[in-house]
């Protein structure tokens, strides 16, 4: 029974590559019929401009801030012991599709070139009301590539609409990625502790950036919560034990708006109140720096002539400080990197062995994008695709791209699509 198994994911497993395949001449076809009528892309950007004067790099420092412990603790003794990742996991039965069972419009929002070589579709009634937003893994938390005996993708959402209905709250899918034939996921809400930790409420933010690195989730934080960097304890995931839309304490224990499990914030990072103070709004994690770093770049409107900053921080090693950054005296994290690019208008940023990669959203939507890759010494290369070589090859909405070094690949996702391509094959795409 074993061997037959096997054999049936197997052979689904080639039918999924031989249809991804087809997917990408149909949307390369597509591209060169639509060409015409997309957006201009902006001229090329030409070379990284490093940043290095004192007066450059000082807005790019970040103001550490740390829940106090005995507020953590208070909570955890209202709601429960907290848990792990493995637990989340072990509720995990909400199934993912993969694209052969994903319908024409979403696989549309897959890149051109290259081609995906994993893709799956968020199921529409449990997504409908939500904005897809970063993705990590837990090739970003430990340099094995697993938590645990684990391999996790975690996927962020906001929820779209006004207050009055909820909007701007944001949760993330904590993916099984064990078997990705069949991977399924379970929900967990991201709240901030509040009354010294006698309850929480939601993080109100739309999240383009998240990073998983050891124990520590780091996400971007914008809208009501303000420019920031929050900060979340894997080892401190909280239980929901009421089953509403309601938010925190309620009559019988707590709720996390349907959610099953929470994340209450362990801390932010926060830019400085000064005129030019950098905003991250994209993150990755890069591996290939020593010590292993925090990448971010903001988004600069694509109108006018101003660059758009990319830059990193590195990692504490101190004792007790796992998964935070390292800070000066003052409690700062400074940039130990940066630069300025003409790509205005990028949004998904990654760094890996000195190359940058810049995602830039389609200008039209149901347009595809355009992926850039930069350094300091040459001219800025991009993805091409179609019969006139355009650079519109990119998924049209992705917001994130996360490397997982133990198996080569990127991670992205756009609209309901979530999907995988080895950055070996974005190097070879690039014209």
């Amino acid at each position: 029974m074993k061997q037959r198994g096997r054999h049936r994911r197997r052979k689904r497993g080639q039918a999924l590559r031989a249809f991804l395949a087809g997917t990408a001449l149909a949307l390369t076809a597509a591209a060169t019929m639509i060409s015409a009528s997309q957006a201009t892309v902006a001229a090329n950007p030409g070379t990284l401009k490093p940043l290095t004067s004192q007066a450059e790099t000082a807005p790019l420092r970040l103001k550490e801030s740390l829940v106090p412990k005995a507020a953590l603790d208070r909570l955890s003794a209202g709601m429960g012991r907290p848990v792990g990742v493995s637990a989340v996991l072990g509720s995990a039965d909400r199934p993912l599709r993969d694209a052969l069972d994903c319908t024409a419009g979403e696989r549309a929002a897959l890149p051109v070139k290259p081609t995906a070589t994993a893709a799956y579709c968020w199921d529409a009634a449990d997504t409908r009301s939500w904005q897809a937003g970063a993705v990590t893994t837990s090739g970003d938390a430990d340099d094995d590539g697993l938590w645990g005996a684990n391999r996790v993708i975690l996927s962020a959402w906001s929820r779209t609409g006004t207050a009055a209905d909820d909007g701007g709250l944001a949760r993330v899918a904590f993916v099984d990625a064990n078997d990705l034939d069949r991977p399924t996921y379970s929900w967990a809400l991201l709240a901030v502790p509040v009354d010294d930790g006698h309850d929480f409420r939601g993080l109100v933010s739309r999240v383009s950036g998240m990073v998983w690195y050891q124990n520590k989730l780091l996400v971007t934080a914008s809208g009501d919560d303000g420019q920031a960097l929050y900060v979340y304890d894997m080892n401190r995931v909280q239980r929901a034990t009421v089953d509403s839309a309601a938010v925190g304490r309620v009559r019988g224990g707590w709720s996390a708006h349907g959610a099953q499990w929470v994340l209450p914030a362990v801390g932010s990072y926060r830019p400085a109140d000064d005129a030019g103070a950098a905003r991250p709004d994209y993150l990755s994690l890069d591996r290939s720096t020593a010590p292993d770093s925090l990448v971010a770049s903001e988004w600069v409107s694509g109108e006018g002539d101003t660059g758009a900053r990319m830059w990193r921080y590195g990692f504490s090693g101190a004792p007790g400080r796992s998964g935070l950054l390292a800070t000066g005296s003052g409690g700062s994290a400074r940039a130990s990197e940066a630069y300025v690019t003409k790509a205005s208008g990028s949004g998904p940023v990654l760094s890996y062995d000195s190359q940058w990669y810049l995602g830039r959203a389609a200008g039209t939507e149901g347009d595809h994008g355009t992926l850039w890759r930069q350094n300091t010494t040459n001219p800025a290369k991009t993805t091409r695709c179609g019969a006139d070589e355009t650079r519109n090859c990119w998924s049209g909405e992705s917001e994130s791209l996360s490397y997982w070094e133990q198996t080569g690949q990127v991670w992205s996702q756009s609209g309901r699509v979530l999907f995988a391509l080895p950055l070996a094959s974005i190097d070879r795409s690039l014209g």
